[in-house]
């Protein structure tokens, strides 16, 4: 049995936020001008449909509803609600690896059926890669890496961590060129909680 050194709970808080800080402002430096264009793609599409699988899903799930706060036509991938995806649409995405086959499947309907797609990955050649018309690059281990170079976190926890932040990011810059108070958007927050 190998010996394991032990973390308190707060030093791993401080661990995971300092390690998410660091990947975020890389993120916002290196791919400021992508960031800009997933923005823009977000903001000119008719529709946005959210699609990941695991915890970078649930990870869009939360822009998702950000984005319907905006009064943006967001759908999330596979809830019995969502209609048919096309032209004018634009579908984003997230895989830490660019590979994953549900996802590269749909993407692949998704683009075939006219509409945009827009990629946070942390893999900058992949299938998924390969169909996005934006490509938004996260300095993260992927969650196969069980190394710790890129994070000492367990799998791809510091990339999802990433994907949330770009989404609440994107969120603010758009409700920002909105020019809508906290008051505007409120009325769209749910009231069956």
């Amino acid at each position: 049995m190998a010996l394991t050194a032990t973390i308190s709970t707060g030093a791993a808080i401080s661990l995971v936020a300092n390690e998410l800080l660091r990947a975020a402002e890389r993120t916002s430096v290196a791919s400021s001008t992508k960031l800009d264009q997933l923005a823009d793609l977000i903001e000119g599409s008719e529709r946005v449909f959210v699609l990941g699988a695991g915890r970078s899903g649930i990870a869009l799930r939360m822009t998702a509803m950000r984005l319907m706060h905006l009064g943006l036509d967001v759908h999330v991938v596979g809830d019995v609600t969502a209609p048919a995806i096309g032209p004018g649409d634009v579908l984003l995405t997230a895989s830490g690896s660019g590979t994953t086959e549900s996802i590269v499947r749909a993407t692949e309907r998704a683009a075939a059926a006219g509409a945009r797609v827009g990629l946070i990955t942390t893999a900058e050649t992949s299938p998924l890669s390969d169909l996005a018309t934006v490509v938004v690059l996260v300095p993260a281990a992927q969650k196969l890496d069980r190394s710790t170079g890129s994070s000492a976190q367990y799998a791809g926890s510091l990339f999802e961590q990433t994907v949330v932040l770009i989404g609440d990011g994107i969120f603010h810059a758009l409700w920002q060129r909105q020019g809508a108070s906290a008051d505007d958007l409120w009325p769209r927050h749910s009231n069956l909680e």
